[in-house]
């Protein structure tokens, strides 16, 4: 289950992030503090590779590579641009078809807010736990049991 606090502070990002006219420095850096997984022993190459992006201005690049080092299971599946904004959308599963697909999507008149807005959504829908409305029932086998064929095929 995840933390009311974390999702009411994503819920504030993301709105900061529809409402931002453009993307700057500080606010890519608070979506990957955000994240989480900046300061781990084994992603502080990648989080370094990030932030030399951040500083050439490669906004969108750096927001790709966010995704590639917080949501690895995460792939971009859509990035179109329609009527003045950037439409983007990300899948766990990209050869599904659409109708099939549980997506991220976000949309913005910038190409890297509309990346880390569905950056945002992906985070979101990977911490939702997933239920079915069946319950499950666990199932124990007897170890004494044996399996027979009883069909008479003649």
């Amino acid at each position: 289950m995840s933390d009311p606090a974390t999702d009411h502070d994503r819920l504030e990002l993301a709105g900061r992030l529809c409402e931002a006219p453009a993307v700057t420095a500080a606010l890519l850096r608070e979506v990957m503090n955000q994240a989480g997984r900046v300061g781990r022993p084994g992603d502080r190459e990648r989080s370094a590779q990030i932030d030399r992006l951040i500083a050439a201005g490669a906004s969108a690049d750096a927001a790709l590579a966010l995704i590639d080092l917080a949501l690895p299971n995460w792939h971009v599946r859509r990035i179109a641009y329609d009527g003045g904004a950037w439409y983007c959308a990300l899948s766990r599963e990209r050869e599904l078809p659409d109708w099939l697909d549980q997506a991220a999507e976000a949309w913005h008149a910038d190409l890297a807010l509309s990346i880390l807005s569905a950056f945002i959504e992906a985070q979101r829908i990977s911490e939702r736990p997933t239920r079915s409305s069946v319950p499950a029932v666990p199932f124990k086998a007897e170890p004494l049991s044996i399996v027979a064929c009883c069909d008479n095929f003649a």
